[in-house]
């Protein structure tokens, strides 16, 4: 299960179920299903519960349906609350955005249809758009105020790009792709580029501008490291190498996860709805086919090396030996002439 965007959005890896936070907020989804409740509020056991599959399809310009060739399955792929907890957004595997409206009560805003199937979402601070980035490296804004209205495309990358994030004040929009990548954007002009960080080894999974310090970036990698940046400057503050610090898992039996009344409510909500989501766990792993291929070529270049040497100690005994035995006919052919 994964959470991310500061506890407000979540990313399912494959079908994979993840959790999203918001304040007393809280949104599961797997497969092609959401639930959501007030996890925190005394009193509130209401369940919201949405299929993907029971969606409105989406049509194009012409009124037909987007893409009828390419048919998704409806699972959720990414989805986040909105920092005020008054908006919650998803896509589908059918490329769809869904909004909804939170408060006082769950309600569907809009179905409206996207370019290319989502990798991330956020939401801005100011609830007015949505970001998605998508699988072709690009970044699209889908406005809140007006639900019906078409994506515009705000940047792009030259690879897949796997998050977005936004700092607190909706200034810089920060990218991460599979190239290894973080760049940062001025979200007003989002073609000028502030900076780039740069120091990871493999793709870049999850980038979050941490809380309460709006200058700070924290990033995970395929590379098994946390950095930790001041993205404004393209500056690397820290590294963590998780390989130093991760041991075998151990679990204590019979034990309370926590005293958080909250917590346990929330915990009550997955194990009671647990069913739903069961046969998504550990379908597939989002991340596994993102590593860099490394070949061998030393071991190949050797092998062939090794091939044309005794291809030519062949060649030069074979040589050798039809010497030898034009030096022997040759005297015998003197010696019958005598």
């Amino acid at each position: 299960m994964e959470g991310g965007g500061g506890g407000g959005g979540g990313r399912s890896p494959g079908h994979c179920p993840a959790l999203a936070l918001r304040g007393d907020l809280m949104a599961v989804g797997g497969g092609s299903r959401l639930l959501a409740a007030r996890y925190r509020e005394a009193g509130c056991d209401s369940l919201f519960t949405y299929d993907c599959i029971n969606a409105e399809k989406t049509l194009g310009n012409n009124g037909q349906d987007e893409n009828p060739t390419d048919k998704g399955s409806d699972d959720i792929l990414a989805f986040a609350f909105s920092p005020s907890g008054d908006y919650f957004a998803l896509t589908d595997d059918s490329k769809r955005l869904i909004l909804f409206h939170t408060k006082p009560s769950w309600e569907c805003v809009s179905v409206r249809s996207v370019k290319r199937r989502c990798t991330s979402l956020i939401i801005t601070a100011a609830d007015d758009k949505i970001l998605i980035a998508d699988k072709s490296g690009d970044v699209y804004s889908y406005s809140i105020t007006e639900p019906q209205a078409e994506g515009k495309l705000e940047l792009g990358h030259l690879s897949l790009l796997l998050d977005v994030a936004l700092s607190p004040d909706d200034q810089y929009i920060l990218t991460a792709d599979r190239d290894e990548k973080i760049r940062v954007s001025l979200a007003k002009a989002p073609y000028y580029i502030v900076s780039y960080c740069l120091g990871h080894k493999e793709f870049v999974s999850k980038i979050l501008v941490i809380p309460n310090y709006p200058d700070l970036l924290l990033s995970a990698s395929g590379d098994s490291t946390l950095r930790l940046w001041e993205y404004k400057s393209g500056e690397e503050v820290y590294c963590c190498h998780l390989s130093t610090i991760c041991g075998p898992e151990t679990t204590k039996a019979d034990q309370p996860v926590t005293d958080d009344k909250g917590l346990q409510k929330m915990s009550k909500y997955l194990q009671d709805n647990w069913t739903v989501f069961e046969g998504f766990v550990g379908t597939e792993r989002r991340y596994s086919s993102l590593y860099k291929a490394s070949f061998d070529n030393m071991a190949d270049y050797l092998q062939r090396q090794e091939e044309r040497l005794k291809q030519q100690k062949k060649k030069r005994q074979e040589d050798l030996q039809r010497g030898s035995n034009g030096e022997i006919k040759k005297m015998k052919t003197e010696e019958s002439s005598l």
